[in-house]
């Protein structure tokens, strides 16, 4: 069974339900009901015109449902609609149905498992394994985000930013279990690029491939984390880096500006240079001015004072630092790190040590604990001499 070519079929069927008059909690499980037909049915009997076969069996699970309903007798009027089987037209309302999924009444980690579920083709099996919690609670969830958007309309102009936060938030998850979501955030953000000529669209991807690229290299044999300045850049896909510099040069000519393409531009400069000594610090805090002016977050205005650490030397950097909130995430790391590099290491040390209690999650708690450790067996042997 072709699973990729189902799950690259499904939101286009479940596009067709829905365009029909279907309401989308009924069309989506019309829909998983032909996908689990069609394992049981292909592997011996492929039919010629996928996408129209499972149209065809959805639409009939949904007219099945709609009839046994007694509470939803209105539906029974779409029956004397039903289409003549034959091929599916190649309209394809995937775009709408992005916009659906990323729905402003929905929560951020809805809006995520929904487009997972009805533009992935993802099961509510795999989405709960990627999201560590119980399969009950996804479907849970789910069915609750299915719930919100019945009855939307699936022909009316969605929110471009919105789909791309829903798709970067996929993207940050990273890789857990059986689904590769870093993986399956580029493959959504490849197929809406396809259908919607947006720089933001083509900013968000380019920055996916980017990051994507040197994912190999983040982390050693043993699990530990690998931070940038150290990782083995002969093991950075040169091939994804210079699609994703190709994608942002092309987005960055329009001349419209978005935070994707700053942070892109970012990832491009450290994925240009070919040793740490080499990397363009002084440009990188030109364009993370630019994300900053775009978008206020303290969090660039952090990452920043890093990039003036590097461009300036340290105490620019703690100087920079020094402006912002000391209970931002990683602002503890960000000042150990200033302060190694300004000489400080017995406060840089300490501040390791704090940063790492504060770590979200156990990879970054325990490269912290080694950089304090590291610290503390310079400054012994220190002593001793």
């Amino acid at each position: 069974m072709d699973e990729a070519l189902l799950r690259s079929l499904t939101p286009g069927v479940l596009a067709v339900l829905v365009r029909r008059g279907a309401d989308f909690a009924a069309a989506e499980d019309a829909v998983q009901d032909a996908l689990v037909e069609a394992v049981r049915v292909w592997p011996r009997d492929r039919p010629r015109d996928p996408k129209g076969w499972l149209v065809t069996v959805a639409w009939r699970r949904f007219l099945d449902a709609a009839r046994a309903d007694a509470a939803r007798r209105r539906r029974e009027d779409l029956v004397e609609d039903e289409p003549e089987t034959g091929p599916v037209t190649g309209f394809d309302d995937t775009l709408q149905l992005y916009f659906l999924c990323a729905h402003p009444a929905l929560t951020p980690s809805s809006a995520v498992a929904l487009t997972l579920r009805a533009v992935g083709g993802l099961t509510t099996r795999q989405i709960a394994r990627a999201y560590l919690v119980p399969e009950a609670t996804m479907a849970q969830r789910i069915s609750r985000a299915k719930r919100t958007v019945s009855g939307e309309r699936l022909d009316r102009n969605g929110d471009v930013s919105t789909v791309l936060r829903v798709l970067y938030l996929v993207f940050n998850e990273g890789y857990s279990g059986d689904v590769d979501l870093v993986a399956e955030a580029v493959r959504l953000t490849r197929q809406l690029a396809a259908q919607v000529d947006h720089p933001e669209v083509a900013g968000l991807l380019a920055l996916m491939l980017l990051h994507h690229a040197r994912r190999g290299a983040r982390t050693a044999p043993d699990g530990s984390l690998v931070p940038l300045a150290e990782q083995d850049r002969a093991r950075w896909d040169t091939r994804a880096i210079a699609e994703g510099v190709a994608i942002l040069q092309r987005a960055l000519a329009r001349d419209r500006l978005g935070e994707f393409q700053a942070q892109a531009a970012i990832a491009a400069l450290h994925a240009d240079a070919r040793t740490a000594e080499e990397t363009d610090w002084v440009q990188i805090v030109e364009w993370y001015d630019e994300l900053a002016r775009l978008t206020g977050s303290p969090v660039v205005r952090l990452n920043r004072a890093v990039a003036v650490g590097e461009a300036d030397g340290p105490r620019a950097g703690l100087a920079a630092l020094a402006a912002l909130d000391d209970s931002l995430p990683r602002y503890t790391a960000v000042a150990a790190y200033l302060h190694e590099r300004d000489g400080d290491l017995e406060r840089a040390a300490r501040l390791y040590s704090q940063a790492a209690q504060k770590a979200p999650d156990l990879a970054e708690r325990d490269h912290l604990t080694r950089q304090a450790a590291r610290l503390n067996t310079r400054l012994g042997t220190g002593r001793g001499r």
